[in-house]
């Protein structure tokens, strides 16, 4: 979180001049497009290190149970990536639980009244 904290400062405010100054502004877009695949990346990380810690702390109060829609959604993640049950290298883990936010597996179970989702044409 750190990080994308820091990479949230707005490049707009680093304007290059051009032509000794006589040129329009320069909004260094693609400088912050770039910035912000690299923040959306770490912002998956985040989220799913978030769900990984969330269905372990579910698990942990069983026998009670969780709400119909959360527990589809942990049936889910389940199917990959196991239960947390010893100290064990996780970095496996970490990069399945990407791969489920970052290509929207995660969403897809979920009603869209939920989350809706933006449909690119």
């Amino acid at each position: 979180m750190s990080e994308n904290k820091q990479m949230a400062y707005p490049a707009s405010v680093d304007s290059t001049p051009t032509s000794a100054n006589q040129e329009d502004h320069v909004s260094m877009a693609c400088h912050d497009a770039r910035r912000l695949l690299a923040m959306s990346e770490n912002l998956f990380t985040i989220i799913g290190i978030e769900t990984l810690v969330a269905a372990q702390g579910i698990e942990c109060r069983s026998p009670l149970k969780t709400s119909p829609l959360l527990q589809s959604v942990m049936e889910y993640l389940r199917k990959d990536i196991t239960t947390l049950k010893a100290d064990r290298y996780m970095v496996v883990d970490l990069e399945k639980v990407h791969v489920l936010v970052s290509g929207g597996h995660l969403l897809s179970i979920l009603p869209k009244t939920i989350f809706p989702q933006l449909e690119l044409k």
